[in-house]
């Protein structure tokens, strides 16, 4: 098992290691039973003394926010010299894992969604006066794969032990921060004041960082791009053009225009003129969005002019319009799919809408 800790080892007297579960640029994290209530725990350590310094602080900060769309601390333990934290295990994969690794960018429902809950838990942070510094995808938590049953914010407590890594890395400009991983995984979504005056950073630095997400995922493509040039792009907030493909299709495209309009007016430079966490709220909460379940399938049939076609799942044929696949390239027979499945009068074949094309 990686890490420092083995299965079946108990840590405070009371949390029995089940497995190692993940690892990010500051820590190990295991799946963990608590003995005294049966629950299941999220268990965390740092991966090094440097880390290990600031782990009781960000303990601290990290159980100031108490909120549905915030991964819950629940303990910290020091057990000769080796410190842990206890988190709220959450059953699901973080969202670059369990989703943008499987398409290239979501569909604006999706995005809508994911964003309205993202903006909750960020503003429950801000009003307990907590800025969580390193937003990213990596950092937000899904539950229940594309049906999104659970969203959750994790590593408030970890992300200001990671500030103090990026601080240190910005501190040595722009190389130094290529050569920090930490930095790597943070700088795509990192503010300009994050990079140039990191210890003077406000809760609108998480609001440019949630910007560069809702960008990133509604187009497929980084806002500042990668590497040196993006950090340049960034200190200018210059994002890339939104990709043609973004709001080619009349279906989508009200919607896909009004999130880029919502992640545009977080990525202003004067953090004075981004939203507010509360803002960003109710911005979301007014774009439309369904709760519909999600299912997965293969498209088995395309008709030759491309227009529409069948795909078939566990429950059966679906027919799908090309004006209902959101992404850049038109299905063909093979590709695997995600969609929602819509019912029609007459006994026709349910129809499928919004469609997102998997990656193979």
């Amino acid at each position: 098992m990686n890490g420092p800790l083995r299965a079946d080892e108990i840590v405070g007297g009371r949390y029995r290691v089940t497995n190692y579960h993940a690892e990010g640029g500051m820590q190990f994290v295991y799946r963990a039973t608590d003995t005294l209530t049966s629950r299941i725990v999220a268990l965390k350590t740092p991966k090094n003394s440097s880390a290990s310094k600031r782990f009781k602080r960000s303990a601290v900060v990290a159980a100031q926010v108490n909120h549905p769309n915030v991964a819950k601390t629940l303990d910290y333990v020091n057990e000769e010299g080796k410190e842990f934290l206890i988190e709220e295990f959450i059953e699901g994969q973080d969202l670059q894992k369990s989703l943008l690794n499987s398409c290239s960018n979501l569909d604006p429902y999706l995005t809508a969604k994911l964003f309205h809950h993202i903006s909750k838990g960020v503003s429950a942070a801000h009003h307990a006066k907590v800025i969580h510094r390193d937003l990213k995808p990596t950092n937000i938590m899904i539950a229940g794969d594309f049906d999104l049953i659970e969203i959750k914010i994790t590593d408030f407590g970890i992300a200001k032990m990671a500030s103090d890594v990026l601080d240190e890395a910005a501190a040595g400009g722009p190389e130094t921060m290529l050569l920090s991983n930490t930095a790597v995984g943070a700088l795509p979504y990192m503010a300009p004041e994050a990079i140039e005056t990191p210890k003077e950073i406000t809760t609108k630095a998480d609001i440019w960082s949630v910007g560069a997400m809702l960008f990133h995922i509604s187009t497929g493509i980084l806002p500042f791009g990668e590497g040196l040039k993006a950090v340049r792009k960034i200190l200018e907030a210059v994002p890339e053009a939104v990709p043609d493909h973004a709001t080619r299709n009349p279906q989508f495209a009200p919607l896909v225009t009004q999130i880029l309009d919502l992640a545009s007016s977080c990525l202003k430079l004067d953090p004075n003129e981004r939203p507010t966490a509360d803002q960003l709220v109710k911005s979301c909460g007014d774009l439309y969005y369904s709760l519909a379940h999600r299912e997965h399938g293969k498209v088995t049939r395309v008709f030759d002019h491309k227009k529409f076609g069948f795909i078939s799942s566990g429950k059966g044929p679906v027919f799908f319009h090309a004006n209902s696949v959101y992404g850049t390239e038109p299905l063909i027979v093979g590709d695997q799919v995600c969609f929602t499945r819509h019912h029609v009068d007459g006994g026709a074949a349910p129809r499928a809408h919004p469609v997102l094309k998997m990656n193979n």
